[in-house]
């Protein structure tokens, strides 16, 4: 699909709406106490500050002429006392702010894990992991911060415009008139600016998640890489999407820097003209202490219009990025329990599929009418050409996806219709990719049944022949293992999954190639180990060495989007078919 490439622009599905901000304000709920004090507080600093040209304008206005060093005293203490409470409470703001602000990070990076957990195998297929782990970390961060400080902010400058504006009509309403006279002249500038703002900052977005798709997938493939001496074809794609990004970016903050420039020539301005009034009237019917109290007041007043632009700046920013959450959040869950889903009781192991239908992308089918019945206990073998189908089969027998047409029945349920938990706790699934996670090798065997016992655990490992090598480390069992077990090699991580997928005691076992990666001698004593454990339940094993699937009870030769052929080993060879072409091909090597 065209959008799993670190290079392709992602676009959003639906357009942003007001919906947005309504679903970010349910986080802002979830701490609106501390919003709530932190409003106050930064009420209490702002006022407090504002007293100070006051008393400025008292002291020049009436204590100097008088010489009433009692007064100017009393005034100066109230400016110091002003001042010291605007610094208190402002610091008190900004410890709540930022509590508010990780627990919002908190919750959102918390519903995204959680629905990320749930979305099916399609969703990760069709985009790079790097586009992804943007949106949960660098997406977040960028919002988080807007959601909390910003929300306060914006209420705290807006309430500061209108107390900043009732102490100036308080003063002189004539210059405080020509104060505020450029505030429609502003609106117009942020309107027109809008919306090639919200274009610049989603181009930022997108380049952003590229390079970050394209970082990922490099240190992902850096083995291949310098194996191919692809370094420095890759430094230039990287070169080439860094550059990309940083262009996007530039844009962006030129045509946000646009707007508090245009805040801060209209304020100049505009408090220019102020004094050009004031002069007009100063010795008739206007102070020189008003006049400058007035001008210390336009200065503030404009200071958090100022704000507020550069608040609109990070509104528009938190908009490109809240488009891209929710769009994450909103994906369906295709692969989920149906509102009337039931649990599935302990099975015995019989599988079905009832004229099965599949395709990955809606139109190109990978399975047509596919029908099979196999009994609790037998042994099954897919073989057949790469993309036949094989590793299709076995994904829709543990619900990865969902049929496009017919059913898949276990003990004749439709496991469409029961919860998936219950449905692959009873299953064993080892997949083609032996993935292992970083911690100790105890840990990832255990992953598959988190209340076994350590002894448990390597009984597992001795039945698999993995207890040798684990045994050989420094450490053991609780040898540490790195990321997708780099200091494995691809036949230990094997054993380890396959240890870990025993331990899980499954009904229904399914090994995508399980043995790919052992060598012969290994692979003979994993063979006593497999014979324990298929005994008794239904196994599906998908093998390109013929010579590991020879006493299974049945083989299946998939291909042309369906069974081909059927049979036992010795029944395949005599039909002298596909499956008898492809053993003998592999004899002959």
């Amino acid at each position: 699909m065209a959008r799993n490439r670190f290079d392709i622009d992602e676009t959003l599905e639906t357009p942003f709406s007001m919906k947005h901000l309504m679903r970010a304000g349910v986080y802002i709920k979830r701490h609106k106490k501390r919003m709530i004090q932190s409003l106050f507080y930064s009420a209490i600093s702002a006022i407090s500050a504002l007293f100070g040209p006051i008393f400025i304008a008292e002291g020049i206005n009436t204590a100097v002429p008088n010489k009433d060093i009692g007064l100017l005293l009393l005034l100066t203490a109230g400016l110091a006392l002003s001042i010291v409470l605007s610094i208190v409470f402002s610091v008190i703001r900004s410890r709540y702010m930022t509590i508010v602000g990780q627990e919002i990070i908190y919750d959102i990076r918390k519903d995204l894990f959680e629905h990320l957990q749930r979305l099916s195998f399609q969703y990760y297929d069709d985009r790079p992991h790097g586009k992804i782990l943007t949106r949960v970390i660098n997406y977040v961060n960028n919002v988080s911060d807007m959601l909390s400080n910003g929300i306060i902010n914006f209420i705290l400058e807006t309430f500061n415009i209108l107390i900043i504006a009732g102490f100036m009509l308080s003063l002189d309403w004539r210059l405080s008139l020509v104060v505020m006279a450029g505030i429609p002249l502003f609106l117009i500038v942020a309107m027109i600016l809008k919306p090639a703002q919200r274009r610049a900052w989603q181009s930022v977005s997108n380049k952003g998640s590229n390079l970050n798709a394209y970082l990922h997938e490099s240190l992902d493939g850096a083995k291949i890489t310098q194996a191919f001496t692809r370094e420095e074809e890759n430094a230039g794609i990287y070169d080439r999407l860094n550059t990309a990004y940083r262009k996007s970016w530039m844009k962006a903050q030129y045509t946000s820097n646009l707007v508090w420039l245009s805040v801060d020539n209209i304020s100049t301005w505009v408090i220019a003209a102020m004094y050009l009034v004031g002069v007009s009237f100063l010795g008739k019917s206007l102070e020189i202490g008003t006049m400058i109290a007035i001008a210390s007041y336009a200065w503030r007043f404009w200071q958090p219009i100022l704000s507020l632009s550069n608040l609109y700046n990070s509104f528009i920013n938190t908009i490109a990025y809240l488009e891209r959450i929710f769009e994450m959040l909103d994906e369906p869950v295709t692969v989920d329990d149906e509102p009337d889903a039931s649990e599935l009781p302990s099975i015995s192991g019989d599988v079905t599929f009832e004229d099965v239908t599949f395709s990955y992308d809606g139109s190109v089918n990978v399975l047509e009418h596919f029908g099979l019945e196999v009994k609790a206990g037998q042994s099954i073998a897919l073989v057949g050409p790469t993309g036949a189908g094989k590793t299709t089969v076995v994904n829709l027998i543990s619900r990865f996806y969902n049929v496009t047409g017919g059913r898949v029945l276990v003990d004749g349920q439709d496991i469409s219709k029961v919860t998936l938990r219950s449905l692959r706790s009873q299953m064993g699934i080892m997949l083609q990719d032996s993935f292992i996670f970083s911690g100790t090798i105890m840990d990832n065997i255990r992953y598959g049944r988190l209340d076994a016992t350590d002894e448990e655990v390597m009984e597992a490992a001795k039945t698999v022949r993995a207890h040798g090598f684990i045994s050989e480390f420094e450490d053991g069992y609780f040898t540490q293992v790195n990321e997708r077990g780099s200091r494995l090699s691809q036949g230990q991580k094997q054993l380890i999954a396959f240890a870990r997928t025993l331990l899980s005691d499954p009904k229904i076992l399914v090994l995508d190639e399980a043995t790919s990666a052992i060598d012969a001698k290994t692979e003979r004593l994993v063979q006593e180990g497999l014979q324990a454990l298929l005994h008794g339940r239904t196994s599906f094993i998908i093998a390109h060495r013929l010579s590991t699937i020879k006493n299974c009870d049945r083989i299946l030769y998939i291909a042309n989007k369906g069974i081909a052929e059927s049979g036992s080993h010795q029944e395949l060879l005599a039909q002298k078919g596909a499956y008898y072409h492809l053993y003998t091909a592999q004899i002959e090597e």
